[in-house]
């Protein structure tokens, strides 16, 4: 059985295995705007956010690594729950955000995804059912619930949780990946594999680059994918729900890809020195976007005009979203700071976490307010 690593990936070099046949033309032409919106939706925040200094929060660019969200694209539906980490535009494109509100919230503004008080770190859209977050595994738990609770009701929709490889150092990951498989819950765990948490390499922090090896021995089935071929990582995601659908179980996804810019932020962070310059270099050269142009140029699928069009619409709509965003108010400051914290839409809930009785409630001493399953 063939093994897939970062090691692996760099001694192969230039992947040439991509291959569109007629039959997937469509949507690889698909996949293919979807990558290119998504890498210059980054690269124009990534010009624009010095010297103006006109956003709100930090942000981590997911330039590289478009190949998993776009295949995701497809295959997501609208009843499905994706829960991201922190690295998230691509997820939110995939769930079907609207670039104005992305960028609104990145500068700040009421008509972003929350109104301007959420950042990029923890985009969420109720109504699209997708939500991020900065805190390292947190939506992985949050996930395992969401697909306990879809598991509950009878539910037909997958929970997709996508997450990097540092998120397998925390031990709500692991606990979530046993409940998973114990359960048999209706989940799929995409891990994108970029080899670094932070500027930590994960030789340095695991004895192994087999975090799929590891899950599988929890019961859960679990696949390694050169994570920017998009047509592969399509067809993995693809077997992933009809074993989600069987009633089989979870699936752990790990696509092995590559951030090219730094961990948070425009700013280059590569003088630190924690990565070498040739694997970059190398993981470039397998940029998922060219890999797929290049194939279908070969093909005669995309030429030159074609690509200049969608190149033409995407800036436009990028110029849109940043007129959209600059010229919206800023949020109000609210009268009173709970308003944040407490939704209005769960008055028990807020109760329960206010005035302290939540311990009693779910310790059996029930007063006059009992609890309800959903």
């Amino acid at each position: 059985m063939l093994t897939i690593n970062h090691e692996f990936l760099l001694n192969k070099g230039r992947y040439r295995d991509l291959n569109v046949n007629p039959q997937c033309r469509e949507i690889a032409l698909d996949f293919y705007r979807f990558m290119l919106r998504l890498r210059r939706t980054q690269l124009a925040l990534i010009a624009e956010y010095h010297p103006a200094d006109e956003m709100r929060c930090p942000v981590h660019f997911c330039v590289g690594q478009e190949a998993v969200p776009a295949a995701l694209s497809r295959i997501v539906s609208s009843g499905d729950f994706v829960l991201s980490h922190h690295r998230s535009h691509g997820y939110y494109f995939a769930k079907g955000g609207k670039m104005n509100e992305l960028f609104a919230e990145i500068y700040g503004k009421v008509t972003g995804t929350n109104g301007g008080r959420a950042g990029s770190q923890e985009i969420s859209k109720s109504e699209l059912k997708f939500y991020s977050g900065a805190i390292i595994s947190g939506m992985i738990a949050i996930a395992v619930g969401v697909s306990f609770s879809n598991n509950y009701l009878k539910n037909k929709n997958i929970t997709f949780t996508c997450h990097g490889d540092g998120a397998t150092e925390e031990g709500a990951f692991w606990e979530a990946i046993s409940y998973a498989a114990l359960g048999g819950l209706p989940v799929i765990f995409i891990c994108e594999n970029n080899r670094y948490a932070t500027y930590s390499p994960q030789y340095k922090r695991q004895a192994r680059d087999d975090i799929h090896q590891r899950v599988a021995a929890f019961g859960v089935k679990s696949v390694a994918v050169f994570g920017n071929d998009v047509l592969a990582v399509h067809g993995v995601l693809e077997s992933a729900v009809k074993h989600v659908n069987n009633g089989s179980g979870p699936v752990f996804i790990e696509a092995y890809t590559y951030r090219w810019n730094g961990h948070v932020g425009p700013e280059d962070d590569d003088y630190i020195g924690y990565r070498p310059l040739k694997e970059k270099e190398v993981w470039m050269k397998n940029c998922p976007i060219s890999l797929l142009e290049e194939e279908l140029f070969t093909k005669t699928y995309l030429d030159e005009s074609q690509k200049q069009s969608m190149i033409k619409e995407i800036d436009q709509e990028i110029d849109d979203a940043f007129r959209f965003a600059k010229e919206s108010e800023f949020p109000e400051v609210p009268h009173e700071w709970d308003s944040l914290n407490y939704s209005q839409e769960s008055p028990l809930a807020d109760r329960l976490l206010m005035d302290g009785t939540a311990g009693e409630i779910f310790n059996g001493n029930q007063s006059e307010t009992k609890l309800k399953p959903y």
